[in-house]
C-alpha cells in the first residue's frame, strides 16, 4: 500500500475545473475525506464532507474493515464495484495492496456471479453499452470528449461469459473486471481504459424474462446482421482512436477466432481467451516440466476442449516445441485434441479447418473407438498414456476419477490443468486430482482454489490465470505504441513469465509466482512485449530507451494528487 508520505503527490498539481457536488461525484477525482482544508476552500466542499481530514491510509483501513463484514463473495464484489464507482484511486489502492485477497473478488471466480446478477447491482454508468438498436449512432456515442484519452478497450458481446454461457448485457462485468486489472496489475491509467458491451440481445431466456434485466430484450442478432454491426463498431473505433488497443473478450468460440482473424491486421487487437490463455498455460506447463524433467518435445499432451482457447494453447506450445528443434509436423504430433464430438481425426465429421492440422491418422486410432464410433477422453488416455491433460471445455467434472487414475498408472508426475472458469465449471477439483494420483499430480487451475491436503500437508494450488499475462501484454503494447499484436509479442509475454518461475530455482516451488508479484511482473512483461514489438517492426518507438520512458509514462500509481482550480 502507499505509505503516508504518498497520500498526496506533493510536487504534482492537477488542474481541476469541477467543484462541489460535481467534483465528489466524479469517481476519478473524488478523494472523499482526504480532500485537504485548502482544497475544500477552493472547490466549495465544506458542508458536503464531514469535517475530518483523513488520509488514504485511513480510508484503506476503513474500507477493508467494511469489506470484511460482507457475508458472501458476491456482496463483497458488489461492495468493490460501488467503491470503484465512487472513488477510483481508493479502489485501486485497495486492490494493489491486497492482490491475492481481492483478485478473486474483482475478477474470477466471483465476477461470474457478478455477470449473472449484473442487473441487480447496476447503479452508475461505467464504460459503454452499444446496443443493436443504436447501430447507426455508434460514432456519436464514441465522440464525447470524456473519451479523448482512451488508449485501451476491452469489448465483449456477453455470449460466452467464462463457462457460464450467454449473459447478455450482464457480460459487461467482464470488460469492467479486465480493465480493472489493466490498471491494478499493468499500471495503465484508468482514464485510458474503456470497457464496452456490444448488446446484440441474448438467448438466455431467464434474462429475457427477468423484470429487472437491463439489456436489450431480444434474442441474439446473428449472421450478416451481426457481422455488419461488429464491423460498424470496429470502423467507428478506428476512426475515433486510430492507435487504440482493442481486446476481444468472451465471444462465443466461433466468433472469437473469426473476429480476431478478420481484424488483427486492421488495428492493434488481440483476444485474451485465445492468446492470453495460451501464454499462461504454456508458462505453467514449462514450470511443471522444470519439476518432472521430461523435455517439452517428449510430452504427450491431451487438450480437452479443442475450440478457440484449446487451439490457442496448442498453437503456442507448438511454437515452443519447434524451438526445441522439431519440425512443425513433429511438434503437432505431440497433441491430441478432443472436442464435443471426441478425438479430432482426419476422417471425422465436424472437424473445422483450424483443427485439421492436429487431426490424428485414422490408422492410428481405428482400434480406439467406442461402439458408436466416438473416441472419448478415457479412450485417448488408455491408448496414448499422456503426460499432460489440459481442460478448457467448461464441463464441470469432465476429468473423472477413472480417467485420472488411468493417466496416473503410466506417469510418475501427471500434469493436469483444469483451466475452465469459474470454479463451478472446473473439469476437476484439485483435491480430487491429488487424491486420485496419490499426491503426485502437478495441478494448475483457472480459478483460485483452497490449498489441498496431501499426506497431512497443506499444499497451495497454482492459479493458471490470464491475469499474469494480459495486463503486462497491454502495457507493452501501449508503451511501444504498437500498430498490431503479433504472435511473437504474445510469445514474448509467456517467455518473460517463464524467466520468473519459482521452479527455475527450486523444483519444490510453486508452479507460478505469487499473485502479489503480479504488478511487478506486469511491468517486466510489458518491457519484453515492447522490445518484441520493436523487433517485429510494429512499434512506433525505436529504441529501448524510448520504450523505457514509455513504460514509465504509462504506469499510474493509485495515490492522491494535489488539486489546483482551473481558471
Amino acid at each position: 500500500m502507499p505509505t503516508s508520505s504518498q497520500s498526496h503527490t506533493e510536487n504534482v498539481a492537477r488542474m481541476v475545473s469541477l467543484s462541489g457536488f460535481d467534483l465528489i461525484n466524479t469517481p476519478r477525482l473524488n478523494k472523499g475525506t482526504a480532500f485537504t482544508g485548502e482544497e475544500r476552500d477552493v472547490f466549495s466542499l465544506h458542508g458536503l464532507l464531514p469535517p475530518h481530514e483523513g488520509t488514504l491510509e485511513e480510508q484503506l483501513e476503513r474500507r477493508m474493515q467494511a469489506l470484511d463484514t460482507e457475508a458472501t463473495p458476491f456482496t463483497k464484489y458488489a461492495f468493490l464495484r460501488d467503491l470503484q464507482d465512487i472513488n477510483e484511486t481508493l479502489f485501486y489502492a485497495l486492490v494493489v495492496g491486497n492482490v491475492e485477497k481481492l483478485l478473486p473478488l474483482v475478477y474470477t471466480p466471483t465476477v461470474g456471479e457478478g455477470c449473472q446478477r449484473f442487473s441487480e447491482i447496476w447503479r452508475k454508468p461505467r464504460g459503454l453499452f452499444i446496443s443493436y438498436p443504436n447501430k447507426d449512432r455508434i460514432p456519436q456515442i464514441l465522440s464525447h470528449s470524456r473519451y479523448d484519452e482512451i488508449r485501451c478497450i476491452v469489448v465483449s458481446d456477453g455470449e460466452r461469459i467464462l463457462g457460464l454461457g450467454d449473459q447478455g448485457a450482464g457480460g459487461m462485468g467482464i470488460p469492467i473486471g479486465k480493465m480493472a486489472l489493466y490498471t491494478a496489475l499493468g499500471g495503465i491509467h484508468p482514464e485510458h481504459c474503456l470497457p464496452i458491451l456490444l448488446d446484440v440481445g441474448t438467448d438466455n431466456e431467464e434474462r429475457l424474462k427477468s423484470p429487472i434485466y437491463i439489456g436489450w430484450r431480444s434474442h441474439r442478432v446473428r449472421g450478416q446482421q451481426y457481422d455488419d454491426f461488429v464491423d460498424a463498431f470496429v470502423q467507428a473505433v478506428k476512426a475515433r482512436w486510430p492507435h487504440v488497443l482493442l481486446q476481444w473478450e468472451d465471444f462465443a468460440g466461433n466468433n472469437a477466432a473469426r473476429l480476431l482473424a478478420r481484424y488483427r491486421n486492421q488495428l492493434c487487437t488481440f483476444n485474451d481467451d485465445i492468446q492470453g490463455t495460451a501464454a499462461i498455460a504454456t508458462a505453467t506447463l514449462i514450470s511443471a516440466i522444470n519439476v518432472t524433467g521430461v523435455p517439452l518435445e517428449k510430452q504427450k499432451i491431451v487438450v480437452f476442449g479443442f475450440g478457440s482457447a484449446g487451439l490457442g494453447i496448442t498453437e503456442l506450445l507448438t511454437q515452443f516445441i519447434e524451438d526445441r528443434g522439431l519440425g512443425k509436423d513433429q511438434a503437432r504430433a505431440c497433441f491430441y485434441g478432443i472436442d464435443q464430438y471426441g478425438l479430432i481425426t482426419g476422417r471425422r465429421a465436424n472437424v473445422n479447418a483450424e483443427q485439421l492440422p492436429y487431426a490424428r491418422n485414422e490408422e492410428e486410432v481405428q482400434s480406439w473407438r467406442q461402439p458408436n464410433g466416438e473416441i472419448t477422453l478415457i479412450d485417448v488416455i488408455r491408448h496414448v498414456q499422456p503426460t499432460v491433460l489440459i481442460g478448457v471445455s467448461g464441463q464441470a467434472g469432465a476429468f473423472t476419477e477413472e480417467a485420472v487414475r488411468e493417466m496416473a498408472k503410466h506417469v510418475e508426475r501427471p500434469v493436469i490443468f483444469p483451466l475452465s472458469n469459474p470454479t463451478s465449471r472446473s473439469e476437476a477439483t484439485p483435491q480430487n486430482l491429488m487424491d486420485w494420483t496419490e499426491g503426485r499430480a502437478l495441478v494448475g487451475t483457472g480459478s483460485p482454489f483452497e490449498p489441498v491436503n496431501v499426506g497431512g500437508r497443506r499444499v497451495p494450488v497454482a492459479q493458471t490465470n490470464n491475469s499474469y499475462i494480459f495486463p503486462g501484454l497491454a502495457l507493452g503494447i501501449v508503451a511501444s505504441r504498437a500498430r498490431h499484436v503479433t504472435d511473437t509479442m504474445v510469445k514474448a509475454a509467456a517467455t518473460e513469465l517463464v524467466r520468473h518461475l519459482p521452479t527455475q530455482e527450486n523444483k519444490s516451488g510453486s508452479l507460478l509466482p505469487p499473485l502479489s508479484d503480479a504488478r511487478t511482473l506486469g511491468k517486466l512483461i510489458g518491457e519484453a512485449v515492447g522490445r518484441q514489438a520493436i523487433l517485429d517492426g510494429e512499434a512506433q518507438v525505436t529504441s529501448d530507451e524510448e520504450l523505457t520512458r514509455g513504460i514509465k509514462a504509462n504506469i499510474w500509481e493509485p495515490v492522491y494528487e494535489h488539486y489546483v482550480r482551473e481558471s
